[in-house]
């Protein structure tokens, strides 16, 4: 693991002192005091995150509301310690407890606020060891506390900082063991497997501590349940553990964890959970849950043999019915993963797989983002074959892209994909390129290689599978 950076940070004390002396030493108003302390220590690089912004003598720090409900809950706790005993569901009144729920409340909603930097405050100030204490002490019968503490938590998660903490103090072992005690309550369980995709978010090491103790074990028990499709944050987990997404490491273990996955069933329960159609509040979770974890070809295969293909299919055709740009995406994202399967592209062209992606594209032609990702399965399946190639222009792709490219000339990702897709259906087809060409391809591709610099590669390539003269002019 690569070296953590370092980073020039300084304490409260410190940060109101220079803003005391601004005032004493250099006769500044308060604002334009404090304005200039966050502006000095911003330009020597130095990291202000978690400080609170006050002004001596005029504000203070207890005087933010982070602060105010970290240190009521801390009361609370330190009132039971005070007695020579650990605090515990049973030590805590019913006052207390609701009280302790109301404030983590607070903090989850004034953390969870972009830009606010409330999450580092509740960090600097020792939120994460405190949430993580009375998480593993809130026991059976107290949902709501434990639930928000949850919340909470979630919250507190947001860098590496911030995760090494919960990992160092035993975070992943607190929440596994809640998950494994409550396998019953929806509520439990959605705000646990939050805090476990929160943490688990850049962060290796904490991927392999959740792996440690068997989580996917835990993840697959509660799929094969009734409420599987209530717990959308089971899928965001599954992702998050299966993202290589954290830069100190050179080489992540996630591709062995989506084979252990699939080994005991996780691939096909997430299949499962498609067969729900849209009517699942956790459709789309569980589709990027599957993609991620669909790594190889022997697991795309494993996927497509339990009717993992008919039900994206089914889930394609219901999401252009209900016009649902969101889960046509998705599942257009997904289709192109499994499409990277030979075997599996036989298998899409045999479900009419062509005709229903030309379909869908006629119900979302108002949207790049969507042809897009269309054109992108059309370009996977026709990918040294032929005969796919041949059957996307029978069912109307050459006139797709073209349209396409015409009614949407500034998109440049999709212009760059329709490029990609135009290739590979004229690299091995003759026929292809005549009727391509014939279409009038040669000049759209043009306009993109001219108006796009992302494009030029990519327009350059197609144009010289599609034959013309002067292809790279």
């Amino acid at each position: 693991m690569a070296p953590a950076k370092n980073i020039r940070t300084i304490s409260q004390e410190a940060f109101e002192g220079l803003v005391r002396e601004n005032m004493d030493d250099l006769g500044m108003d308060p604002e334009e005091a404090l304005q200039d302390a966050i502006e000095t220590l911003t330009l020597q690089g130095v990291d202000l995150s978690g400080i609170v912004k006050c002004i001596p003598g005029v504000s203070s720090l207890k005087d933010d509301p982070v602060i105010q409900s970290l240190d009521r809950v801390k009361e609370i706790t330190s009132k039971l310690k005070d007695q020579d005993y650990e605090p515990s569901t049973a030590s805590f009144s019913g006052e207390d407890l609701d009280e302790i729920a109301k404030h983590f409340d607070k903090l989850s909603v004034l953390c969870s606020s972009s830009g606010s930097g409330n999450a580092s405050i509740a960090a600097r100030n020792g939120g994460v060891e405190l949430v993580c204490s009375l998480c593993s002490k809130i026991r059976d019968g107290c949902e709501r506390p434990l639930v928000s503490a949850l919340k909470a938590m979630a919250s507190f998660l947001y860098d590496v900082q911030t995760t090494e903490t919960f990992r160092k103090i035993g975070g992943p072992k607190i929440v596994v063991d809640i998950i494994s005690d409550n396998r019953q309550n929806v509520i439990i369980l959605n705000s646990s497997f939050s805090v476990v995709a929160a943490a688990a978010t850049g962060n290796e090491l904490l991927k392999e501590a959740f792996m440690e103790l068997k989580i996917d074990e835990l993840f697959i028990q509660i799929m094969r349940t009734e409420s599987r499709g209530s717990i959308g944050s089971l899928y965001d987990a599954i992702r998050v553990l299966l993202t290589p997404d954290d830069n100190r490491v050179v080489a992540s273990q996630v591709y062995g964890y989506a084979r252990r996955f699939a080994e005991i069933g996780i691939a096909v329960a997430l299949v499962d959970a498609l067969c729900e159609g849209l009517s699942s509040p956790s459709l789309v979770s569980a589709s990027i849950a599957l993609k991620a974890v669909a790594v190889n070809d022997e697991i795309c295969r494993l996927i497509a043999d339990n009717g993992g293909i008919d039900a994206v299919f089914c889930c394609i055709d219901d999401s252009g019915k209900q016009n649902n740009k969101v889960v046509a995406k998705a599942f257009c994202s997904l289709l192109s993963k499994l499409a990277g399967s030979d075997a599996n592209k036989t298998t899409i062209v045999q479900n009419r797989g062509m005709d229903r992606l030309m379909k869908l594209s006629s119900s979302f032609f108002d949207d790049p983002s969507v042809l897009q990702e269309i054109m992108s399965i059309i370009c996977v399946l026709s990918l040294r074959s032929p005969g796919n190639a041949a059957s996307a222009i029978e069912a109307g792709a050459g006139d797709f892209v073209i349209q396409a490219m015409e009614k949407f000339p500034t998109a440049h990702q999709m212009q760059r994909q329709a490029c990609f897709m135009v290739r590979n259906l004229a690299v091995r087809n003759p026929e292809n390129r005549r009727v391509l060409l014939n279409s009038g391809i040669e000049k759209m591709i043009r306009m993109a290689k001219e108006s796009h610099e992302s494009c030029k590669e990519a327009a350059t390539d197609a144009l010289r599978d599609l034959g013309p003269d002067n292809y790279n002019s």
